[in-house]
């Protein structure tokens, strides 16, 4: 594993020991950030399920300002802060060892947002779009924000649901990748319009 492209283009990246974790690979990597970017002016990003941190640090190398970190193995956690510091890019970043629910909670309470959120929890897991409304919920998103889901391509994700559409799709062998674009301002003029509909007096 490598950083693929940017400031830290070409650094080795290691990867979390065992094999509880499942690191994309620079192939997918290079695919899923030609879909997004591939490169950024700033931004902030949160690599939840971040394993050994290579979407956030490709995110950070490709120009995002700042990004969080989150895992619950503390494996994980040693892995991130060692390749952060390969890549020389701990000062932008915050690592935190923690459950994705209660780590989402915490940041809120922080008041923090995302320009751009990488989600890939393990395989066993089918509740990525929970955790997106989740997200939206606890307002840690800017609008227009870039969601990228990871999962195993024989489960399927609904293409829109609340404030959350997809815009691309790729499938890599068993892994499959959904881009979905945050449009709360949409959602809540659905929400109103259907309210306005509910109100208005029937013939």
């Amino acid at each position: 594993m490598r950083v693929v492209s940017g400031s830290a283009k070409g650094r080795p990246l290691k990867a979390v020991p065992g094999t509880g974790t499942r690191p994309t690979t620079d192939k997918v990597k290079e695919a899923l950030f030609s879909m997004i970017g591939p490169y950024f002016e700033g931004g902030a990003a949160l690599d939840l399920f971040a394993g050994s941190g290579g979407l956030g640090i490709e995110a950070l190398s490709r120009g995002m300002d700042k990004a969080v970190f989150v895992d619950l193995e503390p494996k994980s956690i040693e892995v991130i802060r060692e390749n952060l510091k390969a890549t020389k890019l701990e000062g932008q970043a915050a690592v935190y060892r923690n459950d994705a629910g209660r780590a989402l909670k915490a940041l809120a309470k922080r008041n923090t947002t995302f320009d751009l959120v990488f989600l890939d929890p393990p395989y066993r897991m089918k509740n990525g779009h929970e955790l997106m409304l989740t997200m939206h919920e606890l307002e840690l998103l800017e609008e227009g924000a870039t969601m990228v889901l990871e999962y195993e391509s024989k489960h399927e994700y609904p293409e829109q649901f609340g404030p959350f559409e997809q815009t691309r799709k790729a499938v890599y062998g068993e892994t499959a990748v959904s881009i979905y674009e945050y449009v709360a301002d949409a959602a809540e003029d659905e929400q109103e319009n259907r309210i306005t509909e509910e109100e208005a007096p029937h013939d």
